[in-house]
């Protein structure tokens, strides 16, 4: 039997679920007999059924004596549906091919102990580091509590996010304009500073095309204000969609001001500060994990961007370069305020990926902070 030529199809129907499953992980299944696939499903949103329960209910009798390919261990505990498990075991399933345990160190093994004790069959590990990494929001948010952070930025091969006038308008071209689109509507929650508002007044909404993604899904969008300086006027607080603004302040700031910017759609979020003054992003971190924003992308600008990577909290890197050089010291660079002394101490990227979008070059890779 091909296990990897069915866990392949598997993980691909898997990434159709991309926005819509959290804080679910995204899955897919496939029902195999006598080398033909007789059964297909993925888990289409939170709350809908599970991959297993599509592809066994699109398989039907045919699934008596088959293998059941899928990319996460099947559940065997209640939530807004029923264990997997048991609609398994009922369908007659022979065996079961799960490219990875459950990253829930409460359950894991649990699921598939229980289609042992039924006699059926189970490998694990096909493609586990594939699996992985498509869930790596999930595996990280069910293991910590915390979101999985992906740091975004537009720049130019000299470093420079905008010009010294603050013009950033456009650094990168359309393809990888849509790419970050793309990476909005797979994310729970999108985050900036106040001094990108005041810039730009963006909107951190996805706009994809019809032909891209017919039902675009909005992140929740989290603004970084620690002093609550943002203007009542400002875009943001007035945008039409169902994800919600949250403005996060220092918990100093007085309520009956926080009170002046709150209204539908919008929250102030006080949270406390470190000794600079500045917004403690290790405990806004753990506040949007209790939120259940498993994932997070920080998009700048560069004091952000310096803060997510002092405080520890960035998970991967994405680096767009595009193929200009504004050729001077006094733009915007990627990151503000100190650097390190040495070479040896700084953040290293490990996994690199390169991909091209029409000129402009993308840098991907997980970040690991020196000991």
């Amino acid at each position: 039997m091909d296990h990897p030529y069915y866990m392949r199809r598997a993980l691909d129907l898997a990434r159709r679920g991309e926005g819509y499953t959290s804080p679910n992980p995204m899955v897919g299944a496939v029902v195999v007999k006598d080398g033909r696939i007789v059964g297909e499903g993925y888990h289409q949103a939170a709350g809908l059924p599970h991959a297993e329960v599509n592809a066994l209910d699109d398989a039907g009798d045919k699934a008596r004596g088959a293998i059941l390919y899928v990319t996460l261990e099947p559940c065997n505990h209640t939530g807004r549906t029923p264990p997997c498990t048991e609609k398994i075991i009922r369908s007659g399933i022979d065996t079961v091919v799960a490219a990875m345990d459950d990253p829930n160190p409460l359950v894991a093994g649990g699921g598939h102990a229980v289609l042992e004790a039924q006699g059926i069959q189970v490998h694990r590990g096909v493609y586990a580091a594939e699996a992985r990494r498509l869930n790596e929001a999930f595996v990280k948010y069910i293991s910590t509590g915390r979101p999985f952070v992906t740091l975004k930025c537009a720049a130019t091969l000299d470093g420079r996010i905008a010009t010294r006038t603050g013009d950033a308008r456009w650094v990168t071209g359309p393809a990888s304009r849509l790419q970050v689109h793309r990476l909005r509507h797979a994310v729970d929650g999108i985050m900036v500073g106040i001094n990108t508002v005041r810039a730009d007044d963006p909107s951190l909404t996805t706009r994809l095309p019809a032909d891209v993604q017919p039902t675009p899904r909005d992140p929740v969008r989290i603004i970084l204000d620690s002093r609550l300086s943002i203007s009542e006027n400002a875009g943001i607080l007035r945008l039409d969609s169902e994800a919600v603004t949250l403005i996060i302040c220092a918990d100093s700031v007085p309520a009956d001001a926080r009170d002046r910017i709150e209204r539908p759609g919008v929250e102030v979020v006080a949270v406390p500060t470190g000794s600079d003054g500045r917004i403690d992003l290790a405990a806004l971190m753990k506040y949007l994990g209790d939120r259940n924003i498993t994932s997070l992308l920080i998009e700048g600008g560069s004091q952000v961007i310096a803060a997510a990577f002092t405080a520890g909290i960035v998970d991967k890197a994405l680096f767009f370069y595009a193929p200009k050089i504004l050729g001077g010291d006094d733009g915007v660079p990627i990151c503000a305020g100190p650097s390190r002394d040495s070479m040896a101490d700084s953040i290293r990227l490990t996994d690199v990926r390169t991909q091209r979008f029409e000129d402009d070059l993308l840098v991907e890779g997980y970040v690991q902070y020196p000991d």
